[in-house]
């Protein structure tokens, strides 16, 4: 079978260490922009230059993209190659293949003879896509794998990654810090924007338990005082996610000079010029200077007829990426102990129980377990906002 001399890209120290080691099957944990995707696609071109098969592997197509980028960017500088985009594959002149596949369809995996597969986001494949598709796929050519990802969870990734001891299987753990030619100051910049178990997983390559979790230490944070109304010379902001029946409508309001929670309100199943009444006679007595309101379906013509009644609201229009933002910079204000919280139950809970879940996208989605509700966790997370952004005002005008 007739073989190529490539001139591949430059690997790191830790892509070398993996590209080196004898091991059939190699399971690989690491940090985001470590360099998992560069070192598998060179792998695939590699098998497929001595005349093999390989497959790349990922969760979805849209994911799969990535690999197929890199695959397609090595390919075309090889004389006589041929890349077949409609297919997602590309043929060496030596017969070999490297071929870009989803898992989201395991059955579409089956039939193929295979000398190597990389499993790209491994966390984010189903099981069965492995053991039943493409580790049955190796046998006859005594295939081998690489089952890249970063960690979600004590998944079957996890699992595969913990077991994998031997001769015949091998695991690394990587972090984005071990990328030499990724800048530190960026990783360092991400954590201190991050919740720290967010950053432990997506940069620091941790399996974390809990990784579900958003929110730490909510109870020690429980011991603000509640307010009825204005006291002194304060700023307050609040914040309102809008509901009627299924949901609830949650108001609440922050102190933004001691960063404290003083007042919630939150009920259903009142129609809405009723709410907007409750809403204005609550903010009147506070006397607030700003109010973060959802803005989303009915949210918006209820805040114009808030505007309308005299109060200084702001719409928020919640998507995938605003809604990261504010929740993110709560968690962060919880882990660095800098809110406090009313001793409320349902706020508690909600708080408790809130998940995060990484898309297989690489975005990041939050939200309340199924079933339950994340009213009061998004009220207080515009109210944050709103005065975090007072704060940072107060801050500058003290400046001058």
């Amino acid at each position: 079978m007739p073989t190529l001399t490539l001139d591949l890209p430059r690997l790191h120290t830790g892509q070398m260490e993996v590209w080196e080691n004898p091991a059939r099957f190699k399971v690989m944990a690491c940090g985001r922009r470590w360099g998992k995707s560069r070192l598998g696609s060179l792998l695939c071109i590699a098998v497929a230059s001595k005349g093999g098969r390989a497959w790349w592997v990922g969760p979805t197509y849209p994911v799969a993209s990535v690999g197929w980028r890199m695959i397609r960017r090595i390919a075309v500088q090889i004389p006589g190659c041929d890349v077949r985009e409609s297919e997602r594959m590309v043929t060496l002149p030596t017969g070999g293949t490297v071929q870009v596949k989803s898992a989201d369809n395991p059955d579409s995996l089956r039939g193929e003879g295979l000398n190597f597969v990389v499993i790209d986001e491994c966390a984010f494949v189903k099981e069965d896509a492995w053991t039943d598709a493409l580790r049955p796929a190796l046998a006859d050519r005594k295939g081998g794998a690489l089952f890249i990802s970063t960690p979600k969870g004590h998944n079957w990734f996890w699992r595969l990654w913990h077991e994998a001891t031997g001769d015949t299987w091998q695991a690394w753990k990587f972090t984005s810090y071990d990328n030499p030619f990724l800048d530190p100051a960026e990783i360092d910049a991400a954590r201190s924007q991050l919740p720290e178990r967010t950053f432990s997983q997506e940069f620091m390559a941790e399996f974390i338990d809990d990784a579900g979790g958003v929110f730490r230490g909510v109870l020690a944070a429980a011991t603000a005082t509640p307010s009825d109304g204005r006291r002194g010379d304060t700023v307050y902001i609040a914040g309102l996610d809008w509901a009627l029946s299924y949901d609830f409508t949650v108001l609440t309001i922050i102190n933004a000079n001691t960063r404290e929670l003083v007042y919630l309100d939150r009920y259903n199943g009142v129609d809405y010029s009723m709410q907007r009444q409750r809403i204005k006679a609550a903010c009147d007595r506070f006397g607030v200077a700003g109010i973060v309101a959802e803005a989303n379906a009915m949210g918006k013509p209820n805040n114009d007829e808030l505007r309308r009644m005299g109060l200084p609201v702001r719409d928020f229009t919640t998507t995938n990426s605003t809604k990261a933002d504010i929740i993110e910079n709560l968690a962060a204000a919880f882990e660095q102990g800098n809110i406090r919280i009313l001793n409320d139950a349902t706020l508690i809970a909600e708080l408790q129980a809130y998940e995060v879940d990484r898309l297989p996208s690489g975005m990041v989605r939050y939200s309340a377990p199924d079933g339950l509700h994340d009213d009061c966790v998004m009220s207080l997370a515009m109210a944050w906002h709103g005065a975090s952004a007072a704060q940072r005002k107060r801050a500058t005008v003290r400046e001058y």
